[in-house]
């Protein structure tokens, strides 16, 4: 058996995608939200470790009777 099925037919044209010219992106906003994103990233893995550092605090004190 070959692999005749798996080859494209020779009538069969190769389809072509193109990029569309548009505006170029606004680099300065582009840039601010990037920052705007890392910055809240940072402050949830800030808060994160601050809160896990309170329970490992909270867990190493000696309990009132």
């Amino acid at each position: 058996m070959s692999d005749k099925k798996n080859r494209p037919r020779a009538d069969e044209r190769r389809g072509r995608i193109r990029a569309i010219g548009g505006n170029p992106p606004d680099l300065r906003k582009l840039s601010r939200a990037l920052i705007a994103l890392a910055m809240a990233q940072a402050q949830a893995e800030a808060d994160a470790q601050a809160e896990h550092q309170a329970k490992k605090d909270e867990e190493g004190r000696p309990r009132a009777a």
